[in-house]
């Protein structure tokens, strides 16, 4: 990649904050407190010998900020760079450095509890040995999920023993929301993660830095085991292996379903990922469900209410924590106006007839936020965040007629170039717009320039070029992996996803199952079919029948309130995991069959496959 000088800092380019003190240096003394081991090999390996963790990776963070990294970033990155294992207080203690989330060890009577297992099993298991080999062999005899991101439970495989009967304790609503974001809309939000990851390009002073919240995730084996109790509401108290829980609920904050929780034994307070040392997303680049900010900022103030005076600690499943009773609390309130300012001037200026991108460029945060490094936009910005919140209201039109029927992408690049009277012409206009130091706009002509004509090597070259440069001043971590990701496929092509959720099928309930193949169904090609089938399990004494027609796939009980009237096409008896065989396309060995066992071919014959390594920066 080549360098460039740093465009100028400010919101025009990436809405950076520039109040913050770089003499203080609190944040490097609390991520190095309670230090405990390192680890002392340099990579962790799945099975079959691909690099699930290189520690090595980060060791570029070690120098001082080059020129072409924000120092802001740069701070961040080496505050996230931090490896091993640390004592949060006595019988609390935490992995940090392993994959992009930490995995908190809680010590209880018999064994230890095991908060968020990271993304993948084998850092969570190279994690839980490190954390044994310092405090002695203990049993794992609780999980508990705080949230239903990937992060926070894609690793359980490498703490729990197959057959284990810990208790594993999740908030309302986990398995829906995390089969929701992780399988139904997996391939393309994991496909848009490499992206805001960097996760297919190498990591380095003129390329990703990490993501903000931590390095990146990791990229070994991913699973799920479904939780055996849910926590329903606030205040609830829990006792897990000795160890008292008591926990707040916050929905539709960080995450759809996620919660807080206090030990009140060890005056130490989780608040999961709704208070880290980062402006978060109101909605992650990758996609998600948006968030609230409204309530975001609520149930932090309910947490101070709740909590103050009753933790000496508060941590968080990313980055490190904040120790002492006034700390605690000057954390979470600005934390908590931090959400309520984005969203409450958003709403003012929307009701003003703004529309999100003017109020994006017309938001202006009080020098007292600015202030305080954990306000800073590292994963999430405020630029993307006041368009999330006015999304969440009034969605993607914007109110003006000509918005509701445009051209697709391609199209309007194509009337672009002739407009420009030729992609060669646009391609010269948006450098001179390069030239006076108006990237933006040079990167919305190159769009239309690539998608008019993707052969076009020097429209490519000059818009790859453009988002180095935009990379170069980027305080968020995430708008700067996109930048560099997207100038490394308009340069080398598309490279691959690394990672997947394909783990977490055998979690699904088989309702979830039927989900999945209803979303791959190509409703053309299934317009004049009707396919009626039984499916019994015998394992979970289950019975649906499913009906295909009309191009969509649905399902329900046999009998009752699905309208199962008439005989089936086919009738299956089978157990479930004989149908993810089948779904696997193993076949029908073993499944015991009445009818035409042929239908089965014209269901899954009209079921599309997702493409994981589909182009984003080029149609």
């Amino acid at each position: 990649m080549a360098e460039y000088a740093r465009p100028a800092q400010g919101a025009a380019v990436t809405a950076t904050q520039e109040g913050a003190d770089f003499g203080d240096r609190t944040d490097f003394a609390n991520a190095d407190r309670g230090f405990l081991a390192a680890p002392e090999y340099r990579q962790i390996e799945t099975a079959d010998g691909k690099v699930a963790w290189d520690f090595d990776a980060l060791s570029f963070l070690d120098d001082d900020c080059p020129d072409t990294v924000n120092p802001s970033l740069w701070r961040q990155s080496q505050l996230c760079a931090r490896v091993g294992l640390y004592q949060v207080v006595d019988g609390v203690y935490q992995i940090r450095g392993f994959d992009l989330s930490n995995m908190t060890l809680i010590e209880g009577t018999a064994g230890v509890i095991v908060v968020d297992p990271l993304v993948s099993a084998e850092p969570a298991a190279a994690g839980l040995a490190l954390y044994r080999k310092v405090r002695g062999d203990k049993p794992v005899t609780g999980v508990i999920y705080t949230h239903s991101h990937i992060d926070h439970f894609g690793g359980v495989g490498g703490v729990l023993e197959p057959g284990s009967k810990a208790p594993i304790l999740a908030p309302d609503g986990f398995m829906a929301e995390a089969v929701s974001e992780n399988v139904y809309a997996g391939t393309a939000m994991l496909r848009r993660g490499m992206y805001y990851s960097a996760g297919t390009t190498e990591h380095g002073p003129t390329a990703g830095v990490g993501m903000g919240l931590g390095y990146q995730a990791s990229a070994g084996t991913v699973g799920l085991v479904p939780p055996t109790k849910s926590i329903t509401e606030t205040g609830q108290e829990e006792t897990v292996d000795g160890v008292r829980f008591v926990f707040q609920m916050t929905p539709g904050t960080e995450a759809p379903s996620e919660m807080n929780f206090l030990l009140p034994d060890h005056r130490a307070l989780c608040m999961a990922e709704n208070a880290t040392h980062n402006l978060h997303n109101i909605l992650t680049l990758r996609g998600a469900k948006i968030r609230d900010a409204r309530i975001w900022s609520h149930y932090l103030g309910q947490a101070l209410d709740l909590f103050a005076g009753k933790a000496d600690v508060v941590f968080a499943s990313h980055h490190w924590p904040t120790w002492g009773e006034p700390e605690i609390r000057q954390f979470l309130e600005t934390q908590r106006d931090l959400y309520g300012y984005l969203h409450d001037q958003t709403l003012r200026m929307m009701n003003q007839g703004y529309v999100g991108a003017e109020i994006a460029e017309l938001i202006q945060m009080p020098p007292a936020l600015d202030a305080a490094w954990h306000t800073h936009g590292y994963y999430g910005s405020v630029s993307h965040n006041v368009k999330a919140i006015y999304q969440r209201y009034l969605g993607w039109y914007s109110g003006h007629p000509s918005d509701l029927w445009e051209q697709t992408p391609v199209e309007t690049a194509k009337r672009y170039a002739i407009c420009f009277g030729g992609v060669p012409n646009l391609v010269a206009k948006a450098r001179e717009y390069a030239d006076d130091g108006d990237l933006r706009f040079a990167a919305q002509l190159l769009k239309h320039a690539v998608f008019a004509d993707p052969a076009n090597q020097d429209a490519k070259s000059t818009l790859a070029d453009v988002f180095d440069r935009l990379a170069l001043g980027a305080e968020c971590a995430t708008w700067r992996n996109c930048y560099v990701t997207g100038a490394d496929e308009l340069r080398n092509g598309v490279r691959p996803t690394a990672i997947g959720s394909s783990g977490m099928a055998g979690a699904l309930s088989v309702p979830q199952l039927f989900d999945t193949m209803a979303i791959r169904v190509d409703g053309p090609k299934a317009w004049d079919l009707k396919v009626v089938t039984d499916w019994h399990f015998t394992d979970l004494d289950e019975h649906y029948r499913l009906t295909l027609q009309h191009g969509v796939l649905t399902y329900g009980p046999q009998s009752g309130a699905s309208g199962s009237v008439g005989a089936a096409d086919a009738t299956f008896t089978l157990t479930k995991p004989q149908f993810l065989a089948v779904l696997g396309g193993g076949g029908l060995d073993g499944v015991e069959v009445e009818g035409d066992p042929a239908v089965l071919q014209q269901v899954t014959g009209v079921l599309d496959e997702p493409d994981p390594n589909f182009a984003i920066v080029t149609p």
